[in-house]
């Protein structure tokens, strides 16, 4: 994104006609909150005098603290094309400041600057990130809520008339590039009704940005042409699952710090390591790469997602893959990360790990070149591959165990994290779900 000014920011507004500006931010569950102004506010926050009630949102703070402020980025400024031509809407990107002056520690944009703020300390620059979010498109019933009924029966690849949802995705990708995206590729996905849209890698802060901001047009225009998107990781059985794949890469004063030419598959000692960290850490962050009790049906063997902590540079089962890239391209994949993680919670932790791999100068496994999916329980253990976390509960013990990662976290949004997900783990427990009945009332 430009760099602007504050006299830049007023220039633009007066030229788009802007008429209300909202004050965007995450909570811990990754929704996105905002507090809206009228133009005749712009000067008080971006003197950032903006206050707003932190004890209404999910992981902030108690009813007796709850005043907070909203310091406005001024680089996110982005104004939404698909306002009002009499008015439109504009953004900022804000970080949650306490009265005293401090960040918020309870901020997810604030936990991940802090992890790249340590990642600088080490010698590195740079945390460059390119996401690849998938979602579903599903038709609005008569009275405008999602139904599970598909827009389409495309496949991978597939071009209309059997992608019916080209028309939406077009618009999603022209409204992307208005707002400054770079869109590299747009295309169907595997499932029917399941589409990916990538756009072009940047450093984690934007990124994480870009995310959020992705979800949100995702949405809007979708409504727009009266289908519901939904990040979902799995809406329905026996279909591919949406994830959201994570290339990274660690750069130095404008080198890749992941590419060395002599080194084994052109890696650098600084990549194996950084692997090494994210395999090592990787059970124990999976409760935030994957934060729902629905984000476990996708990582299940034979559609496409990882089971297994595993990696190699040719095979798609594993949890970590090498893209044949090389030279300012190298990176690492993470495989397992869905679409409902709060961007900036999963890149921090993901980076933390990696981090300390590099740190301890960890060695890691060797590469697993077979489709695990086909190997035997007995195969894995041989080759020393362990499973990811089967249930949200059990991801959510794993990360208890792990200080790397509750550092990462940092101890307010930790135990709010695990809070909230135990309360939600406890109610997918006790509800009665329909396949019980299906299966339990006509026979007992």
């Amino acid at each position: 994104m430009p760099k602007y000014t504050r006299e830049e920011v007023v220039e633009q507004i007066k030229e788009n006609n802007v008429k209300f500006i909202r004050l965007q931010f995450t909570d811990m569950l990754g929704t996105i909150k905002n507090v809206e102004i009228p133009v005749s506010q712009l000067d008080k926050a971006l003197d950032n005098k903006m206050m707003f009630d932190g004890s209404s949102i999910e992981g902030f703070v108690r009813i007796e603290e709850s005043d907070m402020y909203l310091y406005p980025d001024l680089d996110s400024f982005v104004v939404f094309p698909w306002t009002s031509e009499k008015g439109k809407v504009a953004r900022f990107i804000c970080d949650i400041y306490m009265p005293d002056g401090n960040p918020f520690e309870g901020d997810p944009r604030y936990i991940l600057k802090r992890n790249l703020q340590r990642m600088e300390e080490l010698g590195f620059d740079t945390f460059n990130i390119g996401a690849e979010p998938e979602f579903f498109l599903f038709k609005l019933d008569e009275n405008g809520a999602p139904s599970l009924e598909l827009n389409d029966q495309g496949g991978y690849f597939d071009l209309a008339p059997t992608d019916l949802g080209e028309n939406c995705r077009r618009d999603i990708v022209l409204e992307l590039e208005e707002m400054g995206f770079e869109i590299e590729a747009s295309h169907h996905e595997v499932a029917p009704g399941q589409h990916e849209i990538d756009f072009k890698y940047s450093n984690a802060l934007k990124h994480a940005d870009d995310i959020q901001t992705f979800k949100l047009v995702v949405k809007t225009i979708a409504r727009k042409h009266n289908l519901h998107a939904t990040f979902m990781p799995k809406p329905l059985f026996g279909v591919n699952g949406s994830g959201m794949h994570v290339n990274m890469s660690l750069f130095s004063r404008g080198e890749n710090a992941f590419f060395d030419p002599n080194g084994d598959l052109q890696l650098s000692e600084t990549a194996y390591q950084f692997l090494a960290g994210v395999m090592k850490h990787s059970t124990n962050f999976t409760a935030v790469t994957n934060p729902t009790v629905n984000s476990y049906k996708r990582l299940v063997p034979g559609y496409e997602a990882p089971s297994y902590v595993a990696w190699s540079a040719s095979n798609r089962s594993p949890l970590m893959r090498i893209p044949n890239s090389r030279g300012l391209g190298t990176r690492l994949e993470a495989r397992s990360v869905d679409p409902t993680a709060n961007p900036y919670m999963a890149l921090a932790v993901i980076l933390a790990a990696g981090l300390d791999g590099i740190e301890n100068k960890l060695t890691p496994p060797a590469a697993v070149d077979r489709n695990i999916y086909v190997m035997t329980k007995e195969e894995r253990e041989e080759e020393g591959i362990k499973d990811l976390p089967a249930t949200l509960a059990t991801a959510l013990e794993l990360l208890k165990q792990d200080e790397v990662i509750i550092n990462a976290l940092g101890e307010h949004l930790f135990e709010h994290f695990i809070e909230a997900k135990e309360i939600e783990w406890d109610m997918f427990r006790t509800q009665v779900h329909p396949w019980e009945r299906e299966q339990y009332m006509s026979i007992y």
